[in-house]
């Protein structure tokens, strides 16, 4: 049987005891491997690894033994408690060996939890999986996790209270850091607040957030905004050595500055303006785009705006003039406009 993603992690959670085993796959081996570890220790508890209730198998070795999961499956261990027959980097090749072990299956035997990685959907394993009436295939996609399952991980990291804007947070952030830096991510935000009972606050998230090394065109958007024009070129140079072209920057810093406008245009001030943006301002930047919406104004975002609109039809228009030089030229005038009083 296929699950969904919803019924999958529900799945991973509190697995069911009397299934055969379980197929999961995907293209992200940190994903695959998290649910792995995941349902694996729901299934046999943290002692199980320790009481040899889990056997563990390359598919390479079991091409070369092809009896070593039907073995696996029927061992009994010294301890008693659910076992788990682990058969990792499957591939198509091992289709015929896994079909001929669970056709041998009882209730009692090892559950059998398999990994792979993109398998083709008529391909042998993902179709026995499929099909198979005690058994399940679930796929690992990219997608950002569910606040189901970000709530799960910071019950198991023991997080009890978070403070509402907290939560919107660190979904946010779920969705800029692979699944294994955010689960990190949360262990040390559970650690930071061991020893303190108030909610998790949004300043907790920003001081456990980790910081990305790499210059951003967030970096070089927030010092135009500043009036810093100072220290444009050199966060510039890095970004063109990083490949970032003059269009994306010219349609970036556009993006940026109607935020602004957004914001300092709203009736309940920017503060209320940056809120109700769509799609929403990320957390680190919150306050400080408050502060530039106040300090800019309306009027001088909507010169900032029609700066960067002709910016961007020049750079459309024609394709011998340096566009890097020309967009460089635009942030500078914008950070002097921006640093006037």
């Amino acid at each position: 049987m296929k699950l969904s993603p919803r019924d999958a992690a529900r799945y991973f959670a509190k697995p069911e005891a009397q299934r055969t085993g379980v197929l999961i796959y995907g293209t992200d081996p940190m994903r695959v491997a998290l649910k792995r570890q995941e349902l694996i220790a729901a299934l046999i508890g943290p002692e199980g690894e320790e009481e040899m209730r889990l056997t563990r198998m390359p598919a390479g070795d079991l091409r070369k033994d092809p009896a070593m999961l039907s073995d696996a499956i029927k061992a009994i261990s010294f301890f008693p408690g659910p076992r788990v027959a682990f058969v990792e980097d499957a591939t198509e090749l091992t289709g015929d060996i896994v079909a001929k072990a669970l056709e041998d299956w009882q209730e009692g035997d090892a559950q059998v939890v398999i990994t792979g990685g993109s398998l083709k959907p008529k391909g042998k394993l993902r179709k026995l999986f499929e099909t198979h009436p005690n058994a399940y295939a679930v796929g690992i996609y990219d997608d950002p996790p569910s606040r189901e399952e970000i709530e799960a991980d910071f019950k198991k990291a023991g997080i009890q209270q978070i403070d509402p804007e907290a939560m919107t947070d660190l979904i946010a952030l779920s969705r800029d850091l692979d699944p294994g830096d955010f689960r990190q991510t949360v262990e040390k935000l559970a650690l930071y607040k061991l020893s303190d009972d108030t909610p998790v606050s949004p300043d907790d998230v920003l001081a456990m957030a980790p910081a990305s090394t790499e210059a951003g065109l967030d970096d070089l958007l927030h010092i135009v905004a500043e009036g810093r024009a100072g220290e444009i070129g050199p966060v510039l140079t890095k970004l063109q050595a990083q490949g970032t072209q003059a269009v994306a920057l010219c349609i970036a810093a556009t993006r940026h500055f109607r935020a602004l406008h957004g914001a300092s245009s709203d009736p309940g001030g920017p503060a209320q303006g940056i809120n109700r943006l769509r799609p929403p301002v990320h957390f680190k930047n919150r306050d400080r785009m408050v502060r530039q919406a106040q300090k800019w104004g309306v009027h001088r975002l909507e010169q900032a705006l029609e700066v960067l609109i002709e910016t961007d039809l020049k750079l459309r228009s024609t394709q011998k003039a340096p566009q890097l030089a020309l967009v460089e030229r635009t942030l500078i005038r914008l950070a002097m406009l921006g640093g006037r009083r």
